[in-house]
């Protein structure tokens, strides 16, 4: 059950392609305190997790309706406990999720073909559902909100771990980069400025945006749904899409305008408070062998600063001189991507960029290595100098090494217990019944437990 709780925010979206299954509409499958859940619920998302390619298994009807309870219970708490979510917060979750939709469909066209309905007509649909979630997972955060561990109870969590059950932990590194973007000059840029101005006249001459956007714009995100970006706020893309976004009024068209990504022009199509929808081209400048000449010059004068005249160390150099955003303020180190929120610079070798891993394994800790040319998934390419801070060796873990990990551990296990320890508490409180049909679950045995109780109160 503690696993459960943790997970069960990662639950399945119901698809909306299953109409067949509404013939059980009236069966309710269980109740908890106000709240009912019909077997219809249970069937369109069993339905939705064979149609993603799971095996056809009756148990996870139980894993379903378990979740369902949970989410129940958590929302009405939730009311009591004044705890809610924004209308614009839900709106942006359900236009996250359906971009993903859409871009898995093959476009906006074949999702509703798909779904049997427009996507606003299944946007609203789902929208009740999505927004119970939400606030429920917001519920869950306000439980744990205070909880902690202190150095103590994450050296009794530790003593309490049999020796031959403690985690093994991979060889680990500590890698710094210096990363060197080859930029195109005015020169250079002034091509795909015009490619993207010429569309941009296109349509204002009449041709249809949506059109002009899946034939030729670059992003590969919103390009098969005409551009359409979906509602976003102002923390959510490069600041100078925001700044132009939010200057237009419904319906209008801005100018060519440049971001990292390349050069844009966009329409707004709703203004819904402090988000908008609009849609967009991009048009991506490809880098030349110049650009990648001049950045190579750069990157072995920075490597001499650090190496040969020693006029500045490795950390400084990569807060003046990297590209990257995300360790340029870091001193340059690369953080564990498995271990952001407690921003982990250990990372285990078989997570290193191969790329990275492979030069890595021929430094000495302490080391810099010469820039070398990288080429991402993406075919873009940069020029890096690396820096190896440290080497830790595969291990068993323990206190002195893995105090970090150790803790993160002991973090978990504590808000499980207290999640579990609120349900239990929870359940024994409210009213619960279940369908005969699921009483043999082991998923349920806590809530049928519950129900049995209830049962036998006077």
């Amino acid at each position: 059950m503690r696993k459960f709780i943790v997970v069960f925010f990662s639950s399945l979206l119901t698809f909306g392609f299953a109409q067949a299954q509404r013939s059980t509409l009236d069966k309710v499958a269980g109740v908890v305190g106000g709240s009912i859940i019909l077997k219809s619920d249970i069937e369109l998302q069993y339905a939705n997790y064979l149609a993603q390619g799971g095996a056809a298994n009756p148990d996870i009807k139980c894993a379903i309706l378990s979740r369902l309870l949970t989410q129940k219970l958590l929302a009405q708490q939730a009311v009591i406990d004044s705890v809610t979510v924004t209308e614009d917060d839900v709106d942006a979750n359900i236009d996250r999720r359906m971009r993903g939709m859409i871009q898995r469909a093959g476009g906006q066209d074949r999702l509703e073909q798909f779904l049997g309905r427009s996507t606003i007509q299944y946007k609203d649909e789902i929208r009740p559902d999505i927004k119970e979630q939400m606030i429920a997972e917001k519920m869950q955060g306000k439980i744990t909100e205070k909880v902690s561990v202190t150095p103590q109870e994450v050296q009794r969590f530790y003593s309490h771990i049999p020796k031959d059950s403690l985690p093994s932990y991979n060889k680990e590194v500590e890698v710094g980069e210096i990363v060197f973007q080859p930029k195109l000059n005015k020169d250079e840029k002034q091509f795909y400025k015009d490619k993207a101005e010429g569309l941009r006249t296109r349509v204002k001459n009449g041709e249809d945006f949506g059109n002009i956007a899946r034939i030729y714009s670059q992003d590969p995100g919103s390009a098969m749904d005409g551009g359409d970006l979906g509602f976003f706020d102002r923390s959510t893309m490069a600041k100078e899409f925001t700044a132009t976004a939010f200057k237009l009024k419904a319906g209008e068209i801005s100018p060519v305008f440049e971001t990292e990504f390349g050069f844009h022009f966009l329409q707004v199509i709703e203004r819904r408070g402090e988000q908008v929808h609009a849609r967009h081209v991009l048009v991506i400048p490809v880098i030349t062998p110049g650009s990648l000449t001049r950045i190579k010059a750069k990157a072995d004068s920075v490597y001499d600063l650090i190496t040969k005249n020693k006029q500045i160390d490795f950390s400084t150099a990569a807060s003046v001189y990297s590209d990257d955003r995300e360790t340029k303020y870091n001193g340059g180190m690369i953080l564990n991507a498995e271990e952001v929120q407690s921003r982990s610079t250990l990372i285990p070798t078989n997570k290193l960029d191969p790329q990275v891993a492979l030069i890595v394994d021929t430094m000495k800790v302490n080391g810099i290595s010469k820039p070398q040319l990288f080429t991402a998934q993406d075919g873009k390419q940069t020029y890096k100098i690396l820096y190896l801070r440290s080497v830790t060796d595969a291990h068993k873990a323990n206190l002195a090494q893995d105090l970090p990990k150790l803790k993160e551990v002991a973090q978990a296990d504590k808000v499980n217990r207290t999640v579990s320890e609120w349900f239990e508490k929870k359940r024994k409180s409210t009213f619960v019944r279940l369908d005969p049909e699921f009483t043999t679950c082991a998923e349920l045995k806590p809530w049928i437990n519950t129900q049995q109780t209830a049962q036998v109160k006077p």
